[in-house]
């Protein structure tokens, strides 16, 4: 990282002071993870002499002590939304993010510098947080549960902003319904049945054997060993909702049969980005929108429910939520493994390999 006091002649491309002992300085350049062109982790790139931009009036800069990786950022280096995101390679990649603001934009006024918060970036953002400086809008971050660590911190907001979104945005699902999550032992998943145990749910889910001891320790009603199971003969009733974190075509059927007229299917795996990279963006998202579209009209008209892909997005209110469920020891994803950000690839790989099933880490010092 490049530091000038601020008597030092003006950047021409930035101007975010943070204050290092008694000198006021500005951040010029900082180390960041590049994904020059798609494919493998050894693509990845640490580099020092990456540029800091300059803040727009709602961003805030934030020095990054850990960001996890999440599903999305090894497909995406793998060149999934390529249809997006070629033209603008190199990328960062990074959703998660706990660490400090080190600056803040002329409109922000809900964050100061020094505090510690935690947060995420929308699914399309370029520059992402695998680096020492990320760049965040104010509503995409929130004061840091201060009962857990930065790397704990790091692992939560993007999977439990998508779940918030599934649950509360779409489904709408209040206390006393019933919730039926296909893949619970994911980071979504997890955080969909803690989120909807929050707000008095009944929750039911399938998972690997391996996670139904934390399921259920996190509320969960039933949670079925798709394994050695029969799912369909098992599981009980019907549903309100359905989140589907798998979404193939056995899982979307399996939860729209479970469903009660008028519930709502969600699943993760919409086919907008999978059909724009196929068919490039000007045939892709329209192709997709009437895939939907087209889901939606059959399903209620056969089953008398609503049909949806689900993404995560910004939403200040979730946040503020997950950051108190985390805080009260609600909402918690564990950490499997932490890798200092200097083992990037090897810790990809270790993801491609599927050598570590759970949440990683990658530690800024």
């Amino acid at each position: 990282m490049r530091i000038f006091n601020s008597h030092a002649k003006k950047s021409t491309h930035l101007c975010c002071f943070f204050k290092v002992g008694s000198f006021r300085c500005i951040v010029t350049t900082c180390r960041a993870v590049l994904l020059p062109r798609f494919g493998g982790p050894e693509l990845l790139e640490l580099r020092s002499d990456v540029s800091v931009p300059d803040l727009k009036p709602n961003e805030v800069l934030v020095r990054a002590r850990a960001v996890s990786i999440n599903p999305l950022d090894t497909r995406m280096r793998s060149g999934y939304g390529r249809s997006i995101f070629e033209p603008l390679l190199p990328l960062i990649l990074g959703r998660d993010i706990s660490g400090e603001v080190a600056a803040v934009g002329t409109s922000v006024r809900s964050l100061s510098v020094g505090q510690e918060v935690f947060g995420a970036l929308h699914p399309t953002a370029v520059r992402g947080t695998y680096t020492d400086y990320a760049i965040l809008s104010e509503d995409e971050l929130s004061p840091k549960p201060a009962s857990i660590t930065h790397a704990e911190a790091s692992a939560i907001p993007f999977a439990a902003l998508t779940a918030w979104r599934a649950l509360k945005s779409t489904a709408r699902i209040t206390e006393g319904q019933r919730l039926l999550v296909i893949g619970g032992g994911g980071a979504v998943g997890f955080s969909a049945i803690q989120l909807a145990v929050a707000a008095g749910s009944h929750v039911t889910t399938t998972c690997g054997p391996q996670s139904i001891e934390r399921i259920l320790a996190a509320g969960a009603e039933q949670a079925v060993d798709y394994t050695a199971e029969d799912i369909e003969l098992t599981i009980k009733g019907k549903f309100d909702a359905v989140l589907d974190t798998i979404g193939v075509q056995e899982t979307e059927r399996i939860g729209i049969n479970f469903l009660k007229r008028g519930g709502h299917y969600m699943t993760l795996q919409g086919e907008a980005a999978s059909l724009s990279d196929r068919y490039g963006l000007a045939i892709g998202l329209p192709l997709a929108t009437a895939v939907l579209l087209k889901k939606l009209i059959q399903y209620r008209s056969s089953h008398g429910i609503e049909y949806s892909w689900t993404y995560m997005r910004a939403d200040s209110e979730g946040l503020e939520e997950i950051r108190r469920l985390s805080e009260a020891g609600k909402l918690k994803i564990p950490v499997e493994k932490s890798f200092p950000i200097i083992q990037v690839r090897e810790a990809h790989e270790a993801k491609d390999k599927k050598k570590i099933p759970g949440k990683v880490v990658l530690e800024l010092d």
